[in-house]
């Protein structure tokens, strides 16, 4: 007598397999270990951050920063690379912005002799941090889609704003011209500037100066206005209207203003 077996279904994964699902597990997953391996991610990151801010200060350290440059150019790259194989579709992955931008800072470390000019672009690392869904799953799960997120990236926004265009004025003027005769000097110019106060003991030369201070003084009073908008406005919060698609409404809305449609906000205090 003879008895038909099932084939065997349980043949072992493979291992690139088993590697993306690991890394979507803490890329993306809730566990203790998901939330703590991210928090080291983002540690790290803002480590990164404040390399890129001290770069031009750290530069004539010579050999040594140039090690430390390529350290820090691999685990981006790594990093990256993790990323990339979380997505089921990479070319979904090198869609957004964020990544591009990411991959232009990871050039600028691994050629740092011929970009390092445009090294100062690397702070805008900070900016893609902080407005990356990444961000606010680990450390800003509970304000995500709040007034807070909204003043924090307001915030970040400026800051890195300050520093781009300090390392612009450094990367353009220094050496150049006798008021810019180092990193101090640039910053302090980038923030008379866009505070608009002029005190007028360092002046740009040249129409180019000119140029670059008047899109220093707009830019950060667009970002200042932007910043005391989200700090000062009314709090609202984010809840779809069913009916018109109104993201936003006051706490205690019953209806909505655009359509009259009735809500049913959660109470912030109640889960």
């Amino acid at each position: 007598m003879t008895t038909d077996t099932a084939p065997d279904t349980s043949a072992p994964k493979p291992e690139g397999w088993r590697l993306r699902a690991r890394l979507r597990a803490l890329y993306h997953g809730s566990s203790q270990t998901a939330v703590r391996f991210r928090l080291g991610v983002l540690i790290i990151d803002l480590i990164i951050v404040g390399f890129f801010i001290a770069a031009p200060l750290l530069k004539e350290g010579g050999l040594v920063f140039y090690v430390i440059d390529y350290v820090i150019a691999a685990i981006l790259a790594l990093d990256l690379a993790a990323r990339a194989l979380c997505y089921s579709d990479i070319k979904d992955w090198l869609k957004k912005p964020i990544v591009w931008m990411d991959l232009f800072i990871l050039a600028t470390l691994l050629f740092p002799a011929w970009l390092f000019n445009l090294g100062f672009l690397r702070v805008l690392r900070l900016w893609t941090l902080v407005n990356s869904d990444f961000f606010w799953r680990t450390i800003g799960r509970r304000y995500d889609d709040t007034r807070i997120e909204d003043q924090v990236k307001a915030l970040t926004a400026l800051v890195t704003f300050i520093f781009v265009a300090t390392g612009f004025v450094y990367t353009s003027f220094v050496g150049t011209y006798e008021g810019i005769s180092g990193y101090i000097d640039a910053l302090y110019f980038t923030v008379t500037s866009l505070t608009t106060t002029g005190y007028g003991d360092i002046l740009l030369p040249g129409n180019w100066g000119r140029i670059v201070s008047i899109v220093i003084m707009l830019t950060g009073v667009t970002l200042f206005v932007r910043l005391g908008q989200t700090l000062l406005r009314p709090h609202k919060v984010r809840f779809p209207c069913d009916r018109c698609g109104l993201q936003v409404h006051d706490p205690d809305a019953v209806h909505c203003k655009a359509c009259g449609n009735l809500l049913c906000i959660p109470d912030e205090g109640h889960h």
